[in-house]
């Protein structure tokens, strides 16, 4: 019900005419080589054929200084010694073995498997006793290239980031003194650990490390995006390039969505907190404690994308579509009410957000282009709406 009300009140606002913002940087007069590059779906083929360095300049918001290009993930580093690939094998046992939970039935792996790209497909997960949390698990895929761990950037380090879940009454509830009781009693952990620390007592920061470990060599398989990155112009549809471009420029996705993870690693109100409602969730201000936190959350990773619904921080959305209506919507802007109006922490949806009007053909590309950075989709299957337009 809260998601159709939402859809709702956003499609009303889909009939207002908006205008793209200007780009803030590139070539002297980039409104004009977006428009040359615009004239023919040959002629903007051609200009995403270039090398990303040459692609038409973005559409930046005002105060975007950290923009990044799109561009392929890293490779994953090579062990540097024979301990570092020993912690690493650890760490993918560890990932699935339910020796880590208190009610030894629920692995790592439970909320993360690889066969759902390392999340669940849930809206939220359950846990130690069916317990259900109120975030969604987002996929592990490429989680060693971010900066932040979490929605709301708890976790500073990888290792943090697989530690907590172990301890957490709603997921594993599990302790420190059980976890490292149980690994101290097995023999074959405790061989394993040895070649992969040294000969020690088994410790719960031991575990994380190797948790970490082999969770940073997680990355996504190539999709027809990275393929078109590497030359083979074929992997995007004329439908996705039109959808690249979109994404660049008037849909503004990239001033969010940026560099390799298509993630610029920050925090932003959607409008999505429900503040003082009972679905209420105040984001990145639980860590900081900063009124201008509420509500934010951690900018998601687009890879695989079209394969990791549902969407938001709390799994709100089951389709791409219903994401890209809250985008075209310019997103919700919640108004305080009468008891509300000297809040100093009522949210405010970021300015970012902005009505985009894109109509039915361009949605349908912009999908398009989303799709294409999933792997395993190798097919150049057009995305079409019944009531598409011009």
């Amino acid at each position: 019900m809260i998601r159709l009300t939402l859809i709702a009140a956003l499609a009303a606002g889909l009939a207002a005419p908006t205008q793209a913002v200007p780009a803030t940087t590139g070539t002297p007069d980039p409104l004009a080589e977006n428009e040359t590059c615009e004239a023919s779906p040959a002629a903007l083929r051609a200009c995403y054929q270039q090398p990303p360095a040459h692609w038409p300049p973005p559409t930046l918001a005002a105060g975007i200084d950290h923009w990044q290009e799109l561009g392929p993930l890293p490779p994953v580093t090579p062990p540097a010694n024979a301990a570092e690939e020993s912690r690493r094998a650890l760490g993918r046992r560890l990932f699935f073995d339910p020796i880590l939970s208190r009610s030894g039935q629920i692995a790592c792996a439970s909320c993360h498997h690889p066969d759902q790209r390392f999340a669940d497909g849930r809206r939220t997960s359950s846990g130690h006793d069916l317990k259900t949390g109120h975030r969604n698990s987002p996929s592990l895929l490429n989680t060693g290239l971010h900066r932040v761990w979490f929605w709301d950037g708890r976790a500073g380090s990888l290792a943090a980031q697989a530690m907590e879940p172990m301890l957490n009454p709603v997921e594993m509830a599990a302790s420190r003194e059980g976890i490292e009781h149980r690994l101290n009693q097995d023999e074959d952990y405790r061989k394993a650990f040895a070649e992969a620390f040294g000969e020690s007592p088994i410790t719960l920061e031991q575990v994380a490390e190797a948790l970490a470990s082999w969770q940073a060599t997680l990355r996504s398989r190539s999709s027809p995006f990275d393929r078109f990155l590497k030359g083979d112009h074929r992997a995007l549809s004329d439908q996705a390039i039109l959808g690249l471009h979109l994404f660049r420029t008037k849909a503004r996705c990239i001033n969010c969505h940026m560099g390799p993870l298509l993630s610029d690693d920050r925090f932003h109100n959607l409008g999505l907190t429900y503040y003082g409602g009972k679905y209420e969730d105040l984001g990145r201000y639980q860590v900081t404690r900063n009124p201008d936190d509420v509500g934010r959350f951690r900018t998601p990773s687009l890879r695989e994308v079209a394969a990791t619904a549902p969407y938001m921080h709390n799994g709100l959305f089951p389709h791409l579509r219903d994401v890209l209506a809250l985008y075209n919507g310019g997103g919700p802007r919640p108004t305080p009410k009468a008891h509300q109006a000297d809040d100093p922490l009522f949210p405010k949806t970021s300015p970012i957000l902005q009505p985009l009007g894109l109509t039915q053909r361009e949605l349908d590309a912009l999908e398009s282009f989303l799709r294409s950075l999933t792997s395993g989709t190798g097919e150049r299957r057009a995305v079409v709406t019944q009531s598409a337009g011009p």
